[in-house]
């Protein structure tokens, strides 16, 4: 997943290239201080880079403060918190967008003012999104379960054939003394698969961000106007901020009991650093094609349209579906009326704070 998220981007930074030449509506973007709107871009890459850092890590946190575990109550309102965000950066930062650009009077009005392609590709992503994250733990489990049955069936052969005593030690090991063994049966009962389906949401979560990340970066990169760029600077460093506390819990949680910790702890580096360089790298992009990029051109417009609309409706799904019904249902919130009510008001803020900054990016 983690690779076909580098093509996929890797994807969108050459899209600008494809539409740099395509004539359309005035660009409005120039003020004539280019030199200027330069310091600024270089400013934004600097402290946006640094907010994706502070906030997909603070979730790690809690592997050297146990207050901060992934089982604690203090991390449910933390999550409900970057769920809030992820929520409003998708109804309120990203699908308004996708509106504005699909309805702009710089494309021909039919289609696009004739049907509302943005909620459609919104839908189609949440539905695909909803198959996708179906299909990966299908899969990923039967693979957990088949390595599973070859497991058994090996130390079946080596008890000469007493399955019934084979599965009572295994479970026994588990117990007493907490062997790897012991660990599949116990992610067989249910924590294999849990944390499997939270590995597939940290991906797909990543997926999404990434494709809003690089399109601001590169909307940001491109624009050469100060009075734009400096609001922008701290607005979205806040939004990587807090997106990155939302990746980063689903990251803590989906590698918490690997078994494999030198490898886990070398994907998850992997997908912070990646979550880090996009808006950065965007940035860099649109410098590099400020010049000749239009970003009102209808090849710019329905391109950023439409992946706009496709990241917003895998955001909503993930935030709703994955994120907030998944903790609000948990077994220990819904037993503790005290942290209902905390992640209820921690929820709320995160969405109020993020739709604030939608005033200035």
């Amino acid at each position: 997943m983690t690779i076909f998220s580098f093509f996929f981007v890797f994807a969108l930074l050459l899209h600008p290239a494809l539409i740099c030449g395509d004539c359309g509506c005035d660009d409005e973007r120039h003020d004539g201080n280019r030199s200027r709107s330069i310091s600024l871009k270089l400013i934004a890459i600097f402290a946006i880079l640094v907010a994706s850092v502070i906030g997909v890590s603070l979730p790690t946190l809690g592997k050297w403060l146990p207050a901060l575990g992934p089982e604690k109550s203090i991390f449910f309102a933390v999550k409900a918190f970057a769920a809030g965000v992820i929520l409003a950066t998708g109804f309120v930062h990203i699908l308004p967008d996708a509106f504005e650009s699909l309805s702009s009077p710089c494309l021909n009005p039919s289609p696009w003012r004739d049907f509302p392609f943005a909620g459609f590709v919104a839908m189609v992503a949440a539905i695909g999104t909803l198959a996708v994250d179906s299909v990966a733990t299908g899969y990923y489990n039967r693979v957990h379960h088949d390595r599973e049955n070859k497991f058994i069936e090996a130390a079946d052969q080596e008890n000469g054939g007493n399955t019934g005593e084979v599965q009572s030690v295994h479970v026994h090991t588990h117990a007493a003394h907490g062997h790897s063994h012991g660990a599949r049966s116990s992610s067989r009962e249910g924590g294999g698969g849990d944390l499997i389906r939270r590995r597939v949401i940290s991906q797909v979560l990543e997926l999404g961000i990434v494709v809003h990340s690089v399109i601001i970066g590169i909307s940001l990169g491109a624009s050469d106007s100060p009075s734009t760029i400096k609001p922008l600077v701290v607005a979205l460093s806040f939004h990587q901020f807090f997106e990155g506390m939302g990746l980063g819990g689903c990251l803590v949680q989906a590698h918490a009991h690997s078994n494999v910790a030198q490898f886990e702890t070398r994907n998850m580096i992997t997908m912070i650093i990646f979550f880090c360089m996009t808006t950065p790298v965007g940035i860099a992009v649109g410098i590099g094609i400020s010049s000749v990029y239009n970003e009102n051109s209808p090849k710019a417009l329905i391109v950023e349209g439409i992946l706009n609309s496709g990241a917003s409706g895998i955001l909503i799904y993930m935030a709703l579906v994955d994120l907030l019904a998944a903790d609000f249902m948990n077994p220990k919130v819904q037993n503790n009326t005290n942290l209902q009510i905390v992640i209820h008001i921690s929820l709320l803020l995160g969405a109020g704070l993020m739709s604030l900054l939608a005033k200035w990016a």
